[in-house]
């Protein structure tokens, strides 16, 4: 069924409106995050469930439900309350929807899951962050890096401790910001977190363990180097191997406030080293381009050759010193 089918058959439903909520598949259509879906699924309270006069059976989650035709009804989600009215009908949030599909843990939904995540986060990019409190967890962090792709300087890392009213909107992923954006975020962070580290990595030790162990570096550095008590961590991506619990997600800088602060504090940071670097080699247009490999930077190295802060194990600097060996 899809969105118009669903609407026509909860027409046909003779229950009250106000004594039910459309949950999973149905609610996700309507919502516009699948196409379709087989079935109708309800939930309501234990009151209203005894009074439906409907056949049982054993549902998802172990428990008896009541059917009709392709309605099924339970009253075992009774935490989720948080709903949105469409059409006078009350569907579940997308939020409770994600818990939902998380409880089952069906393989076939991972990818929905993903989905989910960011839909809910890009709403609200405070859910990882809540959901922890909710668990009585207070001092969250979030840790994420810049610099893995340029041909020069550090890789870095940020670790930030947010308070819990923490408010700054716009902020996230660095990237998506404007520098002026970014610097202007760098000093409010700076001002209202709880704790904020650093983790910085050389191009030397990029070139002698591989990026992806200097990163690993650079985010237990930042860890180390926060100046406030830390109960769990939310990192972008990276899994890291330390006492602290943590938790990696994909995309985190968009989906975690926390994380976002992580990312503009790493990013400003490194950004200024290269500023000064460009101050020192203007020829290399650091300032422009960070020390990724754009056009101009690799003219540069052909005309001008390698520095000391290049990474000389990266393709294009280690292939320019093959050929002048």
């Amino acid at each position: 069924m899809n969105k118009l089918e669903i609407f026509k058959e909860l027409e046909k439903l003779d229950l009250p409106k106000d004594k039910y909520i459309v949950i999973s598949g149905a609610s996700l259509v309507v919502q516009d995050i699948i196409d379709e879906t087989d079935d109708i699924d309800l939930t309501c309270s234990k009151e209203f469930y005894d009074k439906l006069d409907w056949p049982t059976r054993i549902g998802a989650f172990g428990v008896e439900v009541k059917y009709k035709y392709f309605f099924e009804i339970g009253c075992n989600l009774p935490e989720y309350q948080d709903i949105v009215l469409i059409n006078s009908y009350r569907f579940l949030s997308l939020e409770d929807c994600l818990e939902i599909k998380k409880r089952l843990n069906r393989s076939k939904d991972k990818k929905l899951i993903k989905e989910l995540e960011l839909k809910v986060c890009l709403k609200d990019n405070y859910y990882f962050e809540r959901k922890l409190r909710e668990k009585g967890i207070n001092f969250i962090a979030g840790v994420d890096e810049v610099g893995r792709g340029p041909l020069v300087g550090p890789v870095v890392a940020a670790c930030v401790v947010l308070p819990e009213q923490f408010n700054l909107d716009g902020l996230t992923d660095s990237k998506k910001l404007s520098e002026k954006k970014r610097e202007y975020f760098y000093d409010e962070i700076m001002r209202q977190a709880l704790g904020v580290g650093v983790g910085i990595i050389s191009e030397k030790v990029i070139d002698e363990v591989n990026i992806y162990e200097a990163t690993k570096m650079a985010m237990k550095e930042a860890i180390n180097n926060c100046s406030c008590k830390i109960e769990h961590i939310l990192i972008d991506a990276m899994k890291l191997d330390i006492d602290i619990p943590t938790t990696s997600i994909i995309k985190g800088d968009l989906k975690s406030i926390t994380i976002s602060a992580a990312s503009v504090i790493a990013k400003v940071t490194r950004d200024r080293m290269l500023d000064e670097l460009d101050l020192k080699y203007p020829m290399y247009d650091f300032k422009n381009n960070k020390g990724y490999p754009t056009k101009k930077h690799l003219e540069a190295i052909k005309e001008y050759g390698i520095l000391d802060e290049h990474r000389k194990s990266y393709g294009p600097v280690s292939e320019y010193l093959k050929k002048v060996k």
